[in-house]
């Protein structure tokens, strides 16, 4: 990928010369080679601030660790040739692992977040043996996949519902077989079956990380982020960082309050999760099992969801527009375990919901598709790693006002 012009390569923060900031700086430039695909080291300094001999020293250890590598020479009119530097595809290896309330996911990608190994199981509700001997499995495989660099994975991230034993009844398990999770340290048993550090996060605030690392909206610095799967959830990102919040619950979208078809209140996560569409789907008789398949294919369901897509839409538009009144943000996006087309057909009815509401004193965001679809949460696992060892967050140095 080409660097983009100037104007688009300003930096969200600046770097530091003290020798005691080297750290944040490698992430910086990791951070901005990543955003623009491969850059010089000239436009490296422009960007961040950082003296020519600062950079110059970063992009040799980066490059001697194997991170970035040497593009073809870019002669100019004058002076030495540029030579654009861009992320080394394996130079690092991230396992993400989603533990849904119908499913268990997991894959491998590599430093550029493409899918080396994925798989999955659906189960009827999940219980921790059972995930933990899948895990076991596909950990093996991956180290086996890589083979000599299996050694530059760098960690694995868990995507789940928190409090998943509060949800029996919504996943069709008894409350004493759920309870099980309530002592379960899934991370600590996960992290018993691997040599690297284990991450975990909340599902759809993982799969919000996912469309910041990894999605195609790689300008957008504030928006929020709706994923419909099994439940509806969401995220946050605030100067182009995932901010999970205090409790790790920002985005928490679900549980916004939102008009009901009746006219009384009702929560985001009863009108718009696939759940309520299976339901509706099992009351009729249709088999409800393409809801769950990870190919996306909902071939016999579809006519049926229109009425589910309508209703969604609607709380979707009552929960973007209160969100609006709170912090500005220049976009929300949406995505779900659902089809292309079907996201497509959400998005504009969405947006033709939100027209029909009262914006006085407020400017709409701009509505987006998500560009992840059902990966998202297990790719959302895989970018807890990739955040935490080699990219900036809103935690560790903002830009000093001009």
């Amino acid at each position: 990928m080409d660097a983009k012009p100037d104007q688009q390569l300003q930096a969200p923060y600046r770097g530091s010369n003290q020798s005691g900031m080297r750290a944040f700086n490698e992430r910086l430039v990791l951070s901005l080679v990543r955003r623009h695909g491969s850059l010089s080291k000239s436009e490296i300094a422009r960007a961040t601030g950082l003296s020519a001999q600062t950079i110059s020293v970063i992009m040799r250890e980066l490059e001697n660790d194997k991170l970035l590598i040497r593009g073809k020479p870019v002669r100019g009119r004058v002076g030495q040739p540029s030579i654009p530097m861009s992320l080394n595809a394996e130079g690092s290896f991230f396992l993400g692992l989603k533990i849904g309330r119908r499913s268990c996911e997991i894959l491998l990608t590599d430093f550029l977040g493409r899918i080396v190994l994925h798989t999955y199981q659906i189960h009827a509700f999940p219980m921790p043996d059972v995930v933990l001997e899948f895990a076991a499995h596909w950990i093996g495989e991956a180290r086996n996949q890589l083979g000599d660099n299996s050694g530059r994975i760098s960690g694995l991230g868990i995507a789940i519902p928190f409090e998943l034993w509060n949800w029996a009844d919504e996943a069709g398990a008894t409350a004493n077989a759920m309870a099980v999770w309530r002592d379960c340290d899934i991370r600590g048993k996960i992290a018993q079956l691997c040599d690297w550090p284990v991450y975990l996060q909340n599902d759809a605030t993982a799969a919000c990380g996912a469309e910041l690392a990894f999605g195609k909206h790689v300008d957008l610095q504030d928006f929020i982020y709706f994923y419909i799967g099994t439940f509806a959830g969401g995220g946050v990102v605030l100067n182009g960082s995932l901010y999970p919040g205090r409790m790790g619950n920002a985005g928490a979208f679900g549980s916004m309050p939102v008009p009901g078809p009746d006219g009384k209140s009702m929560q985001l996560i009863d009108q718009t999760s696939l759940v309520i569409l299976e339901r509706e789907l099992i009351a009729k008789g249709v088999d409800a099992s393409p809801l769950w398949q990870i190919d996306n294919d909902w071939a016999g369901v579809e006519d049926e969801a229109e009425s589910w897509i309508e209703q969604a839409a609607g709380g979707l538009a009552h929960a973007i527009v209160a969100a609006m009144s709170v912090i500005d943000f220049e976009a929300a996006v949406i995505d779900g375990g659902f089809p292309r087309h079907i996201r497509a057909k959400m998005l504009r009815k969405t947006a033709k919901a939100i027209e029909e509401l009262d914006l006085q004193g407020l400017n709409a965001p701009q509505l987006l598709e998500g560009t992840l679809g059902s990966v998202a949460r297990a790719l959302g696992g895989a970018s807890l790693p990739l955040f935490d060892r080699y990219l900036i967050d809103q935690n560790t140095l903002m830009r000093e006002a001009a």
